[in-house]
């Protein structure tokens, strides 16, 4: 009964596959689908980028805010937070495809600059370290404080990297092009707005519930 048991824990803390080989299928439909319309050139792999770094995005948000709507909004976003994790390694499958996208891209001899890869290889060293802990990889004696620094400096960076992405020129290009850009902007600075405002309410929440004590 004890090796029972303890078989059916260890098959509950294991993530999911379904939700990342999701992901990863959509992203690559994704890239097929612009590289087929737009060619597999240059043109049409840069075009091919930002369709798959919008719906990655999508997908970090949720997982990066959605504890946060839970807990200003109430039970209609709880399941956003249940599935924080498995929104995450969704998240991480799905950059997979937009990785390989970059890759085709330095080989066409379109390689971006320096200062890029800094910035973006840094938020990937981050995004597969978070990845790599929430799929059960650390050893089981990883202090609870260094997971949840690791957590909060690779999630906000990612999110900062994003916003420098959204907010290079959203407002150049057209009506088309601010439709591109303008709302994912949007969500950029929504979500670090929402957790903070979501920190605040816990801790005027405990300090209020002090006071009757």
């Amino acid at each position: 009964m004890k090796r029972t048991a303890s078989a059916l824990h260890t098959m509950a803390e294991k993530p999911p596959v379904t939700w990342p080989a999701a992901a990863f299928g959509v992203e690559l439909l994704l890239a097929i689908a612009v590289l087929g319309s737009a060619g597999s050139g240059v043109t049409g792999t840069k075009m091919a980028l930002e369709v798959t770094a919008r719906f990655s995005f999508l997908l970090f948000w949720l997982a990066y805010a959605g504890a946060a709507l839970a807990t200003l909004f109430g039970p209609a976003f709880r399941p956003l937070k249940h599935h924080a994790r498995e929104l995450g390694l969704a998240f991480a499958a799905a950059q997979l495809v937009h990785l390989g996208l970059v890759a085709w891209l330095c080989y066409l001899g379109a390689v971006p600059s320096a200062a890029t890869f800094v910035l973006f290889g840094t938020a990937v060293f981050w995004l597969y370290l978070i990845a790599y802990i929430s799929a059960g990889g650390p050893p089981q004696n990883l202090h609870p404080l260094a997971r949840r620094l690791i957590f909060f400096v690779g999630l906000n960076y990612i999110a900062y990297a994003f916003a420098v992405d959204f907010f290079a020129s959203p407002l150049q290009g057209g009506a088309k092009r601010i439709l591109f850009y303008l709302p994912f902007a949007v969500l950029s600075i929504a979500g670090p707005s929402l957790r903070i405002a979501a920190f605040a309410s816990q801790v005027y929440l405990r300090k209020a519930s002090s006071r009757f004590l």
